[in-house]
């Protein structure tokens, strides 16, 4: 029998307005395949909620809906940042998807995602691949960052990784006249999906790269392709370590109450979602003269891919669009300085702005397979 004490935990956290009031969230199982996902949309004051599907073995279903919650609303404002067509949505599928992930329950997600007839559109993320989204495309038409072969634009972590680093070069600009990483120290948490991509644009950059991840093979592989690379043991050490740039790009919560005393960079730029720990963190970082990028202007550049592929994706004019999370990045720091605010708070105000302003048009709500 349910606990009827956990069963109002979920459900008043759903509702509570610091979650920005979600449209609908959908509890999902299927018993054959062992699936347990919640699907949420936060917003399709734009269009349709776009945003990807994460497979993580959280430690209960209340840790899987409090994610769930914070990235829908997270890529609400992204897509509206990113000058999308598109609400904010995001997909949990509970589970170690090295454990537990099969075509059978992927397939079983893909019909939960059907059924909402196109308000969701959804794409990978953490735990989740291309080979996955081509899976779940075979029982949901509104599937994204599938491969080419199966009319897809592949992986999305390229144009994510392209647009931290040209907000990287913004923040740049701002902090030191000049928008180019050469000569720089740049700190990278996490060189998975993104971070290695990441690595490729700062070196080329003329930047000096110092990594870190929990996965020594992930550490390795760029090592071995760049040995004039540093790593350090973890992103404790990490901070630590004398920088110019820190771009955390692992999971969330990166700069909390302890990592950000101890930051020694002058910049904060990277891939993660949610960087900040809790409500306050961004104004602890301006009082340290520490400019922050906000992470879900930065890193919009893999949703701007997949949302590229719904018209038939052209990486070229894809990329053009991620280009522009510099002039966005800059944007959003000069609001921030004529108002007096952190550039999150920034950042939170333009996109509010974008989704108030915008009347949706009802094409969408009767979307079709085709």
């Amino acid at each position: 029998m349910t606990d009827v004490r956990q069963t109002d935990s979920i459900v008043s956290r759903l509702f509570r307005s610091e979650h920005g009031g979600h449209e609908q969230v959908v509890l999902c199982q299927d018993r054959d395949s062992g699936l347990k996902a919640v699907i949420a949309l936060h917003s399709t004051a734009l269009g349709p909620g776009l945003g990807g599907t994460r497979f993580f073995p959280y430690a209960n279903e209340d840790a899987a809906v409090e994610d769930v919650l914070n990235l829908s609303r997270g890529m609400s404002y992204k897509n509206a940042l990113a000058g999308l067509d598109h609400g904010g949505g995001k997909a949990v599928i509970i589970g170690d998807p090295d454990l537990h992930k099969t075509e059978a329950l992927l397939l079983a997600y893909g019909r939960f995602v059907a059924s909402l007839g196109g308000r969701y559109v959804t794409a990978c993320d953490v735990g989740t691949y291309v080979a996955d989204m081509d899976v779940v495309s075979r029982t949901n038409p509104w599937t994204t960052g599938r491969s080419p072969e199966n009319g897809g634009a592949g992986d999305s972590s390229v144009l994510t990784a392209w647009g931290v680093y040209q907000g990287m070069r913004a923040a740049a600009q701002v902090k030191w006249g000049d928008p180019t990483l050469r000569g720089r120290r740049v700190g990278i948490a996490g060189v998975g999906k993104v971070g290695h991509h990441l690595v490729e644009h700062l070196l080329d950059d003329g930047a000096e790269v110092v990594v870190t991840d929990v996965r020594a093979e992930a550490v390795d592989r760029v090592r071995a392709r760049h040995p004039q690379v540093t790593a350090v043991t973890d992103a404790g050490v990490l901070v630590r370590t004398p920088l110019d740039v820190y771009a955390p790009c692992a999971l969330g919560g990166a700069l909390d109450d302890d990592s950000v005393p101890a930051l020694t960079a002058s910049v904060v730029c990277g891939a993660a979602n949610n960087q900040l720990a809790h409500p306050g963190v961004e104004k602890d970082l301006a009082d340290r003269g520490i400019l922050y990028a906000p992470d879900y202007v930065v890193n919009a550049g893999g949703v701007i891919q997949v949302a590229d592929e719904l018209h038939g994706f052209d990486f070229d004019r894809a990329k053009a669009k991620a280009t522009k999370i510099f002039d966005t990045t800059l944007a959003i720091f000069e609001r921030a300085a004529a108002d007096g605010i952190p550039p999150a708070a920034a950042a939170d105000r333009l996109a509010e702005q974008r989704i108030a302003d915008r009347t949706p048009s009802e094409r969408w709500l009767r979307p079709t397979a085709g």
